[in-house]
């Protein structure tokens, strides 16, 4: 088993996933990959069955989680988290499947963390300058401020909040009370990292670029944003009457 885990949830990903867990394979670090796949109808899951018997063959290197129906981001991301604990992973990634994220920065999110000292390294769009491609003016303008207004409500010290490529280290993920994690859309990547934050953990930028999914569906909805909108009040407010032991602490 290697040290790393790539988790990618999947929803009617036929046209991409072959080619996104090839690609992870094909980094020079080797990591390990989980799809959450929740029961996508266009063939999603099989495709990665037909692929679990073409790569683990010594050990498993290719993990499958397969789920009733949609249930959301964030819970398909905490059950990869659960399951990826549970087989004794010490780095934990996430990406989307639709090669948005490049998947040669994912030894740059590892080696944050593996190496220089992060415990949350977050492929950030937004770190240096705004780093999109193919995305519209509308959506780039939307992106970019949505992640001032969060900084402005939390306070948290990150250029791109609602960035969904990351790696945490176990110690994180151990630390955070994943049941209590509220959001379920894209609104999740902000509250995990608002709560590590919370809870003393370093969080450390790494500058990418993000580049519009070519194949596939985008799952994005005004439900999302109206959700990170109203939800990163409440989060706020509702932080300042919670204690959060120091991960120090907590893990002594």
């Amino acid at each position: 088993m290697n040290n790393a885990i790539v988790i990618i949830p999947t929803y009617k990903e036929r046209e991409n996933i072959k080619a996104i867990i090839e690609a992870v394979f094909a980094q020079p670090k080797a990591f390990d990959v989980l799809i959450v796949d929740d029961n996508s109808p266009d063939g999603t899951a099989e495709i990665v069955e037909g692929l679990q018997t073409y790569y683990n063959h010594e050990h498993t290197r290719l993990h499958l989680l397969k789920r009733p129906g949609k249930q959301g981001l964030g819970t398909a991301y905490i059950a990869g988290f659960r399951y990826a604990l549970a087989q004794g992973y010490e780095f934990l990634l996430e990406m989307d499947a639709d090669f948005s994220h490049d998947p040669k920065d994912l030894v740059h999110l590892y080696n944050a963390c593996a190496l220089q000292g992060a415990d949350l390294s977050i492929g950030s769009r937004y770190a240096t300058g705004v780093n999109v491609v193919n995305w519209p003016m509308g959506r780039v303008l939307l992106s970019y401020f949505a992640s001032m207004y969060v900084r402005l409500i939390t306070s948290m010290p990150i250029a791109d909040t609602t960035a969904g490529f990351v790696c945490y280290s176990r110690k994180v993920l151990s630390t955070i009370p994943l049941d209590k994690i509220k959001f379920v859309g894209y609104a999740f990547q902000i509250e995990m990292k608002f709560v590590a934050w919370k809870y003393g953990f370093k969080l450390v930028e790494v500058p990418i670029i993000f580049t519009e999914r070519v194949r596939g569906e985008s799952k994005l909805s005004p439900g999302i944003f109206k959700e990170a909108f109203f939800g990163v009040i409440q989060m706020t407010v509702s932080s300042w009457f919670k204690k959060y032991i120091p991960a120090e602490v907590q893990n002594s």
